[in-house]
This record gives C-alpha cells, sequence and structure tokens, in this order.
C-alpha cells in the first residue's frame, strides 16, 4: 500500500492512534500480571499445580522443603514461590556441566 503525500497526516494520525491503544493494552495487561501469576493457593490447588498429593505436600511442609506460609491452622502457597521452587530443583544438561566445567579449569589455570 502507498501512501500520498496528500494521505500522510491522517496515516501518521492512524498510526499514533493504533500505538496509544497498543500501549494501553500493555500497561493495562502488565498491572494485572503480577496479581494473576502471585495468587495464593490452598493445599489441594497447589498438590495439583505441582503434581503431588496433599499428604507428599505436607510431608515437605514438615520436613521445610517447600516454602509455605501458615495463619492459624491453614497453610497457603504462593503460586510464584511453587514455580521458582520447582524450577531451582532443575537438572543441568551435559553440555551446561561441560561449559562450567570447562569455564572453572580455565579460571583455575589464570590463577
Amino acid at each position: 500500500m502507498e501512501i500520498t503525500f496528500e494521505q500522510l497526516p491522517k496515516a501518521v494520525t492512524q498510526l499514533y492512534d493504533k500505538l496509544e491503544n497498543i500501549e494501553r493494552l500493555l500497561l493495562h495487561n502488565s498491572n494485572r500480571t503480577p496479581v494473576e501469576s502471585d495468587s495464593l493457593l490452598t493445599i489441594e490447588q497447589a498438590g495439583s499445580l505441582i503434581s503431588l498429593s496433599v499428604p507428599t505436600i505436607y510431608g515437605l511442609v514438615h520436613r521445610s522443603e517447600i516454602p509455605v506460609s501458615k495463619r492459624g491452622k491453614r497453610l497457603y502457597f504462593s503460586k510464584q514461590e511453587l514455580t521458582e521452587w520447582i524450577k531451582a530443583g532443575r537438572k543441568k544438561t551435559l553440555a551446561e556441566i561441560a561449559s562450567e566445567a570447562g569455564s572453572f579449569l580455565q579460571n583455575k589455570k589464570r590463577g
């Protein structure tokens, strides 16, 4: 689509309006995301999220191996903290281990 010189002001105005709408949508969604991603979960919801049974989660809580908040007799789990907890247990690939070993050996030779 070619725009003539006479159509340029109108095209720039339309482009500016569309850009403002995109910015408004991005700001609106960025304000909502933290609330949605860091919601509090019950023990049943937490179990469902990380595919563990309720008794297994109670065991992890008892051994202080899982992030949890307690209010009275109720346990609450942060969705974001559970996700980070799962990611912290990630095993490295052979390529990542080899790369780290190579870096370690290079630094050891220099020192």
